[in-house]
């Protein structure tokens, strides 16, 4: 670890600063390292006197964040800064975006597609049993995001977790486990997903913790599914952050008079999309669903082994720019262009705006 992102530790560490007062003071400082070296100096014209003079503790606090991050690596877990490469893109343009996260598992799922599935504690059973499912099916595209606790969070690790492509954020430390008696369940995910959590490790849930961890839901992923939601359920907040951060909403629909779903109603009312199944999300994304496949084996004219080679990249990824899509099927740019337009012609594939391309539904 760098001295300028163990510098990041460090003033994450300092439990007296609020996160928009650590972020204000790393824009003033440019740099962690500097604000290290010249916390005295610069705090004073960002934050009020008191907390200013945590300076004096610098040595003792830089020495605590040296140890945090030695016990970090003999727990496995691991810390994510904001100038990590692998930091997640998503996060950074999303309100307060975490200057440090905390992390568990493999790592490597930073790095992929995510959509996230959420729902209430008290989720209905066949909500649970479809978005199981979901997850499932959507886990062969996606890295599902989903918290730990019942009902339609437990649905979502329990289809994704076998495909060892779930993230699970935490509301509290990363050393520590809510509910508690998901300490099990816990220790599965970090052995075939990834743990993550924005709060110090051994830090417990505070009231406000939820809705923190819940508008990182929305931030890391590219949609939002509710299993279910009552009028005041936390799911709902999940929803809104992703519609502020200009996310996808996705709801299930549910009958008039049923309470525990009163929530996803009221989403699809403000016009989420309404799903019954795993290809609802995987078309509107511009995946082949199963259907389709099935629907383009039986009409589907003959392809080049170029034109199967681009199909099979739009069929993998969804809509991509041609650019990336000639990168991904190893072309260059005018023979990609080449095979889209035959695509085209053949009705496999469409073009959307800004030179995007997906196949055609």
């Amino acid at each position: 670890m760098t001295r300028e992102e163990l510098g990041i530790v460090w003033l994450c560490g300092c439990t007296e600063l609020e996160k928009r007062e650590c972020a204000a003071l790393l824009r003033a400082a440019a740099s962690p390292a500097r604000l290290l070296e010249e916390y005295e100096k610069i705090a004073p014209t960002v934050i009020n006197s008191p907390k200013a003079r945590l300076y004096k503790e610098r040595d003792a606090r830089f020495a605590a964040a040296s140890q945090l991050v030695k016990r970090l690596e003999r727990e496995n877990c691991f810390p994510i800064t904001a100038l990590d490469e692998d930091y997640p893109e998503a996060l950074k343009n999303i309100a307060s975006p975490p200057l440090l996260l905390y992390g568990k598992g493999d790592r490597s799922l930073l790095a992929k597609r995510k959509f996230c599935i959420v729902g209430s504690r008290v989720t209905p059973p066949w909500a649970e049993s479809l978005g199981k499912a979901i997850a499932g099916e959507l886990a062969s595209r996606f890295c599902i995001v989903t918290g730990l606790a019942e009902g339609g969070d437990s649905a979502a690790i329990s289809g994704a977790l076998p495909f060892k492509n779930l993230i699970s954020v935490l509301p509290c430390g990363i050393f520590g486990c809510y509910p508690a008696s998901h300490a099990g369940l816990k220790d599965r995910i970090a052995k075939s997903g990834l743990l993550l959590s924005e709060y110090p490790p051994d830090e417990g849930v505070k009231k406000y913790s939820f809705h923190e961890r819940n508008r990182l839901l929305a931030g890391l992923s590219e949609g939002v599914l509710v299993l279910s939601a009552g009028a005041r359920s936390g799911a709902l907040i999940t929803a809104n952050c992703a519609a502020e951060f200009g996310r996808d909403v996705f709801a299930l629909p549910y009958r008039p008079n049923e309470t525990r779903g009163a929530g996803c109603i009221d989403l699809l009312k403000k016009g989420a999309s309404l799903v019954t199944e795993a290809e609802d999300i995987l078309s509107f994304y511009g995946f082949e669903t199963q259907k389709q496949e099935e629907r383009t084996e039986e009409k589907g004219p003959s392809l080049t082994p170029e034109e199967r080679r681009v199909y099979e990249v739009l069929r993998e990824w969804g809509e991509l720019h041609s650019s990336v899509l000639a990168e991904r099927a190893g072309m260059k740019i005018f023979e990609a262009a080449a095979v889209l337009s035959s695509l085209e012609l053949k009705g496999l594939a469409v073009k959307a705006g800004g030179n995007r391309y997906s196949l055609a539904r």
